[in-house]
């Protein structure tokens, strides 16, 4: 692993520990093209061969979140799903309700009206939370249809390609 991207995987959160375990969340967090939850990223670890519990990947995703390295979004249900945050900051995404796919969207218009209700309010600190759901291109005819959403490649392919190159060690995953 280069120095920038041990610096950009790494827990900055002070007094977190690196363990093997929170190293392999983190790898896999940066791996995955979408949002995932913690348990979906957990599953993807042991599908891998992988132990890690699950508290671990709840503290490795807050530790991140509090150090402002994950973007997070709620689902349908009010579940909470994790994406390593691009260098540059905070970003707004469009997510396909459909397959989950997401893309930025410019929302420097609603970065701007915050700023500007913090001023007209005297509040401070404001922080805020915009959610854009949709279903994208390839989901939309079926969809439409009532088919099966669209599916990406497997992250969890992805992971163990990833884990077998930087040398981390997989365990038999046990049910």
């Amino acid at each position: 692993m280069s120095g920038a991207e041990t610096e950009r995987t790494g827990i900055v959160e002070p007094g977190a520990r690196r363990t093997r375990q929170r190293t392999a969340v983190l790898h896999a967090l940066v791996d995955c093209r979408g949002f995932i939850s913690a348990q979906a990223l957990r599953a993807l670890l042991a599908e891998v061969g992988i132990s890690v519990g699950l508290s671990t990947v709840y503290r490795t995703l807050r530790d991140l979140e509090r150090a402002g390295r994950v973007d997070v979004v709620r689902d349908e249900v009010g579940g909470r799903l994790y994406r390593e945050r691009p260098e540059g900051g905070h970003r707004h995404y469009l997510i396909c309700r459909c397959c989950g796919r997401s893309r930025v969207v410019d929302a420097d218009v609603v970065e701007e009206w915050a700023d500007r209700l913090s001023e007209h309010t005297g509040f401070t600190g404001v922080e805020h939370t915009l959610e854009l759901t949709g279903v994208c291109a390839g989901c939309g005819p079926s969809a439409e249809q009532g088919e099966a959403p669209c599916r990406q490649g497997s992250p969890a392919r992805q992971i163990s390609a990833r884990h077998r190159a930087e040398g981390i060690r997989t365990t038999t995953a046990r049910p």
